[in-house]
C-alpha cells in the first residue's frame, strides 16, 4: 500500500534518521484510519468513543478528523468530496496538495477491520506525549525552586497529574453529552430497582439510615458532627466495617473497600473498638485483656481472623494534609479499588502548608479539599467535624447547622450534613436527689433515653432531612437499628 506523504522534506528526514528525538507519533497510522472513515464512516463508529482529534499529531489531520466526525454525527456523509468545500482555503493542507490530500487519504484507505486498531495506536502515542510534556514540567518545576513549595507538594502534584491522566487520558476535563448522563443516571436507578431495600449507594449497615440517605452516594461528601462524647467516631466506625464486611461477604457487589483516615485515634484503638462491637466484648475489657478461656479462644480469635480478610485500610498520620490525603486515596483507587473514605475528624487536618489567614480559611480549604477527592475518585467521603460551645448554652442541645464549628464552608461544602446526638448523655448529668419525686421522674425518663441515640440530618442535598433514632451500646461502641430485641422482646 502507498503511504501519503506530508511532504517531501520529511520523507527524507526519515531515510536519514533525525539528529534530534522526536515526540512518539506515527503519520501512517493517521493517515490510514482517515482514510478508513473517507472510505466508509462506520469506521469512526469504531474510534469515537476513545480518540479525539487533539490525540492525533499532525495538525491538519486533527481538523481532518474533527470535520469528519462533525458530519457524521450530523446524519451526513464525510468524504472527500463533501469535505472539500471545508477545506479549499485551509493553508495547512494547502502545504501538502490541498483537497487533493483528501482524495489520496482515501486512496490508500486501509480495510475498516483494521480502524481500532490504529485508532488505539494513535491513542497510545497521544498519551505517550503527554507523559513526556509532564516529566518535562516536573523537571522544570523542580529546577524552580520555590520557597513556598516543598518537594513534597511537587511530588504529590505530579502525582496527581498522573493519576488524571491515567484516569481519564487527558489532564481537562471535557463537556459530557446529556446522554452519557442520561446512561448512567439509568445504570444507578436500575442498580437500586435490583437492590433489596432500593439501595442505590454503599450500605451503611443501618436500615433506617440507608432507607433516609439511600446509602452513601457516589462523588457526595458527608459531614457527620456532634459534640465530644456522642458517639461519632463510634458511628464512623460502625459504618466503615460494615461497609468493608457488605463488600467482602457481596464479592465486591455491595458494600466498598474502605479507606479509614484517623487522624486522632491510632490504628490499634481503632481495631479496638470494631473488635468490640464484633465480639459484643467491652472495649473495657479488651483493653485490659480481661477475658475467660471461652471469650478468647471462640469469641475474639474467629472475629480477628474474620476482620484481618475485610477489605479497611487505616491511616493513623497526625495532621495529615489534604494534598497528602489525596495522593494516599489516589493510590489506594489505583491499587484495591477504594469506594468510600473516612477521615476522623475534619478539624485535625491540614491545608496546603501556604500561610492561610486565619484557621476559617484553612478548614474552608480542607473541605472544599475533601469535596474534590469525592468527586475526582467518585466515591463518598464521610468526614466527621466537631460542633462548637454553643451548643452547651442552650437548653435544647439538639445541634443545628449554625452550630458547624469554624466555618460555614462545612455547610455550603457538603451533600449531607448530619449530627449524632443523645439526649440521656445530658439527661444523666441531671440526677436528683435520691428518695425524691423528682429522683423518679429523673429514673423513668433514663429508662426511656437509655442506649437511644439519634442522627439528625440536617441538611441533604439529593433527599429530605429528618432524625434517624439508632439503638447505642457504649460498651461495644456499637450503633444499631433502633427496632432491636432489646425494644421489642416480642421479636425474639
Amino acid at each position: 500500500m502507498e503511504t501519503v506523504s506530508l511532504n517531501d522534506d520529511r520523507l527524507d528526514e526519515d531515510k536519514a534518521g533525525p539528529a534530534y528525538r522526536t515526540a512518539p507519533h506515527n503519520i501512517e497510522a493517521e493517515q490510514d484510519l482517515l482514510g478508513a472513515i473517507l472510505v466508509n464512516n462506520d469506521a469512526a463508529a469504531k474510534v469515537s468513543g476513545f480518540l479525539k482529534a487533539e490525540h492525533f499529531a499532525e495538525d491538519v489531520h486533527r481538523r481532518i478528523y474533527d470535520a469528519a466526525t462533525l458530519l457524521i454525527e450530523r446524519g451526513e456523509i464525510a468524504d472527500p468530496v463533501t469535505l472539500k468545500s471545508y477545506f479549499d482555503r485551509d493553508e495547512g493542507l494547502a502545504d501538502i496538495g490541498g483537497s487533493q490530500y483528501l482524495a489520496r487519504l482515501a486512496a490508500s484507505a486501509t480495510a475498516i477491520i483494521n480502524a481500532e486498531n490504529y485508532g488505539r495506536l494513535i491513542y497510545d502515542l497521544a498519551m505517550r506525549r503527554e507523559l513526556i510534556l509532564l516529566g518535562e514540567e516536573i523537571v522544570n518545576t523542580a529546577y524552580d525552586s520555590d520557597l513556598e513549595e516543598t518537594s513534597q507538594s511537587q511530588i504529590e502534584n505530579a502525582e496527581q497529574k498522573l493519576f488524571s491522566l491515567a484516569e481519564n487520558g487527558v489532564h481537562e476535563g471535557a463537556l459530557m453529552p446529556i446522554r452519557l448522563a442520561v446512561d448512567e443516571a439509568l445504570k444507578s436507578i436500575e442498580e437500586a430497582f435490583q437492590r433489596d431495600g432500593n439501595l442505590v449507594g454503599v450500605t451503611t449497615g443501618l436500615k433506617d439510615m440507608d432507607g433516609k440517605l439511600g446509602g452513601l452516594h457516589k462523588s457526595d461528601l458527608l459531614i457527620l458532627a456532634g459534640r465530644p462524647s456522642m458517639g461519632k467516631t463510634s458511628l464512623a466506625t460502625n459504618i466503615a466495617y460494615n461497609a468493608a464486611k457488605a463488600y467482602h461477604a457481596s464479592d465486591g457487589k455491595e458494600g466498598a473497600v474502605v479507606g479509614f483516615f484517623s487522624l486522632e485515634m491510632s490504628a490499634e484503638q481503632l481495631v479496638g473498638r470494631v473488635l468490640a462491637e464484633a465480639t459484643e466484648i467491652s472495649s473495657e475489657k479488651l483493653r485490659r485483656g480481661d477475658l475467660s478461656d471461652d471469650e478468647f479462644a471462640n469469641k475474639l480469635v474467629p472475629e480477628t481472623a474474620r476482620l484481618s480478610e475485610l477489605p479497611l485500610y487505616i491511616d493513623d498520620t497526625p495532621a495529615l494534609s489534604i494534598a497528602a490525603l489525596r495522593t494516599r486515596a489516589r493510590r489506594l483507587k489505583r491499587s484495591h479499588g477504594l469506594g468510600l473514605i473516612v477521615v476522623d475528624y475534619l478539624q485535625l487536618m491540614k491545608g496546603s502548608g501556604r500561610r492561610a489567614e486565619n484557621r476559617v480559611q484553612e478548614i474552608s480549604e480542607v473541605t472544599q479539599g475533601l469535596k474534590a477527592v469525592a468527586k475526582e475518585l467518585d466515591i463518598p467521603v464521610i468526614a466527621l467535624s466537631q460542633l462548637s460551645r454553643q451548643v452547651e448554652n442552650r437548653d435544647d442541645k439538639r445541634p443545628q447547622l449554625s452550630d458547624l464549628r469554624e466555618s460555614g464552608s462545612i455547610e455550603q461544602d457538603a451533600d449531607v450534613v448530619m449530627f449524632v446526638y443523645r439526649e440521656g448523655y445530658y439527661e444523666e448529668r441531671k440526677e436528683p436527689a435520691e428518695g425524691t419525686p423528682e429522683h423518679a421522674d429523673w429514673q423513668e425518663r433514663m429508662g426511656r433515653l437509655h442506649n437511644l441515640a439519634e442522627v439528625i440530618i440536617g441538611k441533604q442535598r439529593h433527599g429530605p432531612i429528618g432524625i434517624i433514632k439508632l439503638h447505642f451500646k457504649p460498651e461495644f461502641t456499637r450503633f444499631g437499628d433502633y427496632i432491636s430485641d432489646e425494644y421489642l422482646p416480642e421479636h425474639h
